[in-house]
């Protein structure tokens, strides 16, 4: 995950096989399956979103992830820790509330 805007787009180029400026998000997991980067085009530059958890992983099974299209609502599901396909939270116990003060 130490690529950024350069990288990502050479491998969405090269490996993927696919145009950065087309407007899709493509979207990156880490081996460990705890960060993910999204890159895309808004028609002025491209945009780089990254999102590491804490707590529990993007996917619970590499063998099912793939190079695939997905929607916006599985992109935002899989963000908010539900893996599409699967009904099941990424972590097994709520986060503890920290106390403030």
């Amino acid at each position: 995950m130490r690529k950024s805007f350069d990288g990502l787009y050479t491998l969405t180029r090269q490996e993927l096989n696919q145009d950065p400026l087309s407007g899709h998000l493509f979207v990156f997991i880490n081996r460990r399956a705890t960060q993910m980067k999204v890159l895309y085009w808004d028609r002025t530059g491209f945009c780089l979103w990254a999102k590491r958890l804490e707590q529990g992983r993007f996917l619970t099974d590499w063998r099912q992830a793939s190079i695939r299209e997905m929607d916006w609502t599985g992109l935002k599901l899989m963000l908010e820790g539900i893996e599409p396909g699967r009904v099941r939270k990424r972590y097994r116990r709520p986060f503890a509330a920290m106390p403030m003060g």
